[in-house]
């Protein structure tokens, strides 16, 4: 079985890279799985203020399931309800994980890919990315998990153009539908991707997890109680938040410590 996910920190920044690009970097289900720990793992670490999502190569942030698994793992209802339940806490993981979340798209971003970089808070890709989700040519259905992510950053319509019509379409065509929020030259894709990372971590770092808390509950369209209403201002008696103003008075660099 081909495909591992490799794990790198670099200070505040965990990366986790897909890693199968024999396969335009597929998925097979030890990989989701494993997409799931890794999460699960990171999202305790209190030290973390960025995680990156990205491809192996430069063909490919991914290209969904590992088609050649099916037949063996998912021929039936009740095999496909179980394969999914992996993709959906990998997907969820994404979704929910409490800092910042980059997909650094090159190349194919295409069925389980996009659906698990539309869970990304940030999506940036190289002008030769492409994106799509040809599920229909398997005849195949998304599920509601595996549908939210695209629904939320395409629309229903731009969901189903993909969906009904099959389109893949290009990385400029991507930024018009909301599936990516910038596009850059290949060459300056690094350059690019460091300057988002460092943005993040410019940032009070509990500020990032607390927007990215109230984002996600806006989402949900239901009445704030008076508690979550009043929550957007406990970061007044943080330890940061008196460390940024006072360093913006004094026109100076602030050192956030997350508390």
């Amino acid at each position: 079985m081909s495909g591992t996910l490799q794990l790198h920190r670099d200070g505040h920044v965990a990366t986790i890279v897909i890693d199968n690009p024999g396969k335009k970097n597929a998925m097979n289900q030890a990989m989701w799985i494993a997409m799931g720990d890794m999460l699960h793992d990171l999202k305790r670490d209190p030290g973390l203020r960025c995680l990156v999502l990205r491809g192996a190569g430069d063909s490919a942030f991914g290209s969904g399931a590992d088609i050649e698994e099916f037949e063996a793992i998912r021929a039936t209802r009740e095999q496909a309800i179980a394969f999914a339940q992996h993709g959906h806490r990998a997907m969820h993981g994404v979704r929910d994980f409490p800092v910042p979340t980059v997909a650094a798209i090159r190349g194919a971003c295409v069925g389980g890919g996009l659906e698990l970089a539309a869970f990304c808070d940030i999506r940036l890709c190289t002008s030769d990315s492409r994106f799509g989700v040809p599920i229909a040519r398997l005849g195949a259905v998304l599920a509601y998990p595996e549908l939210e992510g695209l629904v939320r950053v395409a629309g229903p319509d731009g969901a189903l153009r993909l969906l009904l019509l099959g389109d893949v379409v290009s990385a400029d065509e991507a930024l018009r539908m909301g599936l990516v929020q910038q596009v850059v030259e290949t060459a300056d894709f690094d350059e690019a991707l460091g300057q988002a990372v460092s943005r993040i971590l410019a940032g009070a770092p509990l500020s990032a997890r607390w927007h990215k808390k109230f984002v996600q509950r806006l989402r949900d369209g239901t009445p704030l109680t008076p508690q979550e209403r009043d929550e957007g201002y406990d970061c007044f008696d943080t330890e940061d938040y008196h460390r940024g103003f006072q360093a913006f008075l004094a026109k100076t660099k602030p050192e956030y410590l997350g508390r």
